[in-house]
């Protein structure tokens, strides 16, 4: 019976895939890719009585895929916490989709599974810019303060590997990162015994340093917009950047753009953290997605610069109400 694991190539799709195959070891095919590829369902064929779990892309892009899965007879578990808009009933479908702010796919699936694998559940959320969230589990779990940072700057390094627009781009396509990272049921072991991980950090704090060498495009009250070139550095920055200087200035929303080969612009906007919600609300309106405190657009139109600007310096951020929705059915029980 064919396997097939769907996860977005980010730390918290990537540690969530890590946690359920450790848990329940079987030969899978992955389908992941960079962290813009969001469509991966359409990349799966699938018969009847294929198993499929899907970990941290939006079911509100893949939702026609997924449908044609279930109609080919093919069973899916369904892990993610972005809004999923209209969720099928389905008797092969199995979902576990929570939005709050607090949790990312990481949390879920470590939740789902009894918390065997509480390290990798904290790569993840700390990859998910989930800091608070994740130091209070790791209170709660008796994780020493350096173990904490070590996890820390491993989900953040991995995070920050999976932006680029090609896996030219990255160090390591987050396919092949994942057959090194399954490896280890201990990502603190991973820390020690595999160079590869260093070399992400380094790359992340080089990529970072430049990056905050960037003058703000637009700065406005509460608002702040970079403008970076397209360049190596750049496609890989753009997710670390936002979430450095969001982290800096808590009470602003941020924006980094960067120009694409296509002439359009490539978007991550970060909520103000100390008021979580409203970015998925403006990405939606130039064709973006996301979640409430953190969302994009992959082709904001260059004719729609300036709009989208005023629009994001307008934002009534704390209008956006907190939504916190959640759908559960009962897991499938694989072997």
């Amino acid at each position: 019976m064919p396997y097939f694991d769907v996860c977005n190539g980010d730390a918290d799709g990537l540690c969530a895939v890590v946690q359920w195959r450790l848990a329940k070891p079987q030969s899978a095919t992955l389908v992941t890719g960079l962290k813009r590829d969001i469509a991966l369902l359409d990349r799966v064929v699938a018969k009847a009585g294929d198993q499929l779990l899907v970990c941290d892309i939006s079911m509100r892009r893949n939702l026609s895929a997924l449908l044609g899965l279930l109609a080919c007879g093919a069973e899916v578990s369904y892990f993610d916490h972005h809004e999923a808009g209209t969720v099928p009933s389905h008797p092969r479908l199995h979902v576990h989709v929570a939005t709050a702010t607090t949790t990312c796919t990481s949390l879920l699936v470590s939740e789902h599974l009894g918390h065997p694998y509480r390290h990798w559940a904290l790569v993840g959320a700390y990859g998910d810019q989930l800091d608070s969230v994740a130091d209070a589990l790791a209170a709660a779990w008796g994780v020493p303060a350096p173990q904490q940072q070590q996890l820390r700057t491993l989900g953040q390094a991995i995070n920050h590997n999976a932006y680029g627009d090609s896996d030219a781009d990255v160090c390591i396509a987050p396919a092949r990162l994942y057959d090194i990272l399954i490896r280890y049921p201990d990502p603190l072991a991973l820390l020690q015994q595999e160079p590869l991980a260093q070399v992400l950090i380094d790359r992340q704090a080089a990529d970072l340093k430049l990056a905050m060498t960037q003058p703000p495009y637009l700065s406005s009250g509460r608002a702040r917009a970079y403008l970076l070139p397209d360049a190596a550095w750049s496609r890989r920055v753009g997710g670390s950047l936002v979430n450095a200087l969001a982290a800096l200035r808590p009470h602003c929303a941020h924006a980094v753009l960067r120009r694409t080969q296509s002439g359009g612009y490539l978007v991550s906007v970060r909520a103000p953290r100390l008021q979580a919600q409203g970015a998925a609300e403006l990405c939606r309106r130039f064709g973006g997605s996301g979640r409430a405190a953190a969302a994009g657009i992959d082709d904001l139109p260059a004719c729609d610069l300036r709009r989208f600007l005023e629009a994001f310096v307008e934002h009534h951020w704390e209008r956006q109400p907190v939504r916190t929705e959640t759908r559960v059915t009962d897991a499938a029980v694989w072997a």
